[in-house]
């Protein structure tokens, strides 16, 4: 089970951690006693915290800096607990290591009492949907073990969180350097009579129930075997929840592609014919079908995710640079990666004062925002309500964590960014006074924007080029582009991030309508086209035409090619199929190899 602790710095988190470890008996043999050694040897006082915090500036300064996991187990389950940072410099760290986080403990300085960022850390882990919160009241040594410190506490506390939805399943007053509390109840605060910090922890909701959810496996990543006449391909990735078993059919999200489980795979364990929730699996398909990283595997006869571009979210933020609409950044679901972008906001929430501004156009520093993003490409995501492990995400903004939150609400099925940008570009569309109809015949044939599409290594590009210099010999105006000339056209950021797909895309459906609009047949290719890359093209490039032909396998779900080729073994006799077809739709009127 995972869980996140969280606080102000100085509040204890380390040191209830460190505790945690040495009482139960978690800590390699003789750590203990060296790190004792250690503070002797520097004539510093031993804190529990140093059997945790192994950077060196993190021991010099006395805060924690980077999220860190550590494991332990009691008698009824494992135990994964993160130590996330609560300096607020270190926010961003704190949201990736509560990211997947089943409960969490906040913990607060019975003797400093509610800080600002102890209202922050309450509301971040709401909004990443974690509904499991125990509240530690530590050091309440410093407080002389005060039955009315803590309730004044609690009780101040207790109001915040019930602002922010947040019921709090226990308040357990503590001291993590003394041990009171901890794994032991403490003889100094007989007064209380709740669970212990290791009692509350067996006490949440146990991971297994995840098993009971419906089957979700976001794909990391497809595996292929070459070594002595292997020719297995694995889908490989972690079960975030359910189960599944050898033989049933599976449905691969968004593309919509659908197989059955042909073998559980896993590295030195017996033959499985089943795997469940946790697991870090992989399996081989009873067909070969294309699958990218990204896509979320599902049973079909489960309540499937939601599918979309644009959804309600609640967003943490914690960027150095506002969010704002004029800005693309990249959102993490899974293990699906892709471009977003703020499409509005429809309110923002000070995490420390909860004033409630309706008429805020960016999100600051420390906001926290229901907003509606859109993503440049649909990906499969559950609502958080029912399924927190898919419906989580983090947004990276210049290769750093710079929010975080959950999604709400699909609202899928409006106008997208892309469609308005294209509907206003059309509205500013500005020509001369030459009609098509006059290029058409002038140049003796029709324009069009033919992509050649297929897997690497199938002769599609040197079937381009020889297409364009025969159209050409045939009097027609043609050209032809690779997608690399378009990638190092682009931004140095963008050329180093080679998932960047979209903004390539993008850049050739708009050169495209350009050509096209020209009278030209503009022709490229592109390796593994899906349907959306199919289909963004063919928007970009409205309302001018596309011809689409595939080379060797066809792994489209929803476009029909116009032209299919299973291989190219002698490219004159393709380049005559390619020339027939567009003879037959009145293209280009005749040819000549």
């Amino acid at each position: 089970m995972n869980i996140v602790i969280v606080g102000h710095v100085d509040h204890g988190k380390s040191t209830v951690i460190g505790r945690l470890l040495a009482d139960t008996g978690s800590l390699p043999e003789g750590k203990l006693e060296s790190v004792k050694e250690s503070c002797r040897r520097n004539s510093r006082p031993f804190e529990y915290a140093f059997l945790l915090d192994a950077l060196k500036d993190e021991q010099a300064q006395g805060i924690t800096i980077d999220t860190a996991r550590c494991f332990f187990k009691t008698a009824s389950r494992d135990y994964i607990i993160i130590d996330a940072p609560g300096h607020i410099e270190f926010l961003k760290n704190m949201i990736s290591g509560a990211s997947r986080a089943e409960a969490a403990l906040l913990v607060i300085d019975a003797h400093e009492g509610i800080r600002e960022n102890s209202k922050r850390h309450g509301h971040m882990v709401a909004m990443l949907g974690v509904r499991q919160v125990t509240v530690l009241v530590n050091k309440m040594d410093l407080a002389g073990y005060s039955e009315e410190t803590f309730e004044s506490l609690k009780a101040g506390y207790t109001d915040y969180l019930r602002q922010i939805d947040v019921e709090p399943v226990s308040f357990i007053p503590v001291s993590a350097r003394e041990g009171d509390n901890i794994a032991e109840r403490s003889a100094l605060m007989p007064w209380y009579d709740g669970p212990t910090v290791l009692g509350q922890l067996d006490l949440f909701s146990s991971g297994r129930e995840l098993h009971e959810k419906p089957f979700r496996l976001p794909v990391q990543d497809v595996y292929k075997f070459t070594n002595s006449g292997d020719d297995r391909r694995i889908v490989a990735g972690t079960i975030e929840a359910g189960q599944v078993r050898k033989g049933e059919e599976v449905l691969f999200l968004p593309s919509g592609k659908r197989s059955h489980i042909d073998s559980v795979e896993s590295f030195n364990t017996p033959r499985k014919e089943w795997v469940a929730a946790g697991e870090a699996t992989g399996f081989t398909l009873s067909t070969q079908i294309y699958i990218r990283p990204g896509e979320i595997m599902v049973r079909p006869g489960d309540l499937l995710p939601e599918v979309g571009t644009r959804f309600r979210a609640n967003i943490f933020w914690v960027g150095r640079v506002p969010m704002s609409r004029e800005k693309e950044y990249k959102l993490k679901l899974g293990t699906a990666r892709t471009t977003v972008r703020l499409a509005g906001i429809v309110s923002t929430l000070d995490a420390a004062e909860l004033n409630l501004s309706r008429g805020k156009q960016q999100l600051d520093c420390r906001d926290v925002g229901e907003c509606i993003l859109e993503t440049t490409r649909p990906i499969a995501f559950d609502l958080a309500s029912r399924n927190e492990t898919t419906g989580r995400f983090v947004i990276v903004d210049n290769y750093e964590i710079a929010g975080g939150g959950i999604v709400l609400e699909n609202l899928s099925g409006g106008e997208t960014l892309l469609e308005r940008h294209i509907r206003e570009r059309e509205s500013h569309w500005e020509t001369g006074s030459l009609p098509a109809a006059e290029r058409e015949r002038r140049n003796r044939h029709r324009s069009k924007f033919i992509v050649i599409t297929g897997p690497p290594g199938t002769g599609k590009r040197a079937l381009s080029r020889e297409l364009e210099t025969m159209l050409f010999r045939n009097g027609c105006s043609t050209y032809y582009l690779g997608l690399a000339a378009i990638e190092h056209g682009l931004d140095a950021d963008l050329r180093l991030n080679e998932k960047n797909v979209e903004e390539r895309l993008r850049r050739l459906g708009e050169l495209a309508r350009i050509m096209t609009d020209a009278g030209m047949i503009f022709i490229t290719a592109i390796d593994d086209a899906d349907d959306y890359d199919i289909g963004m093209l063919k928007l970009l490039n409205d309302p001018n035409e596309i011809l689409v032909v595939t080379v060797g396998r066809n792994d489209f779900e929803h476009t029909r090619p116009d032209l299919q080729l299973e291989e190219i073994s002698d490219i004159a006799e393709a380049l005559e199929v390619i020339a027939d077809t567009l003879t037959s739709r009145e293209i280009i009127e005749d040819f000549q190899i």
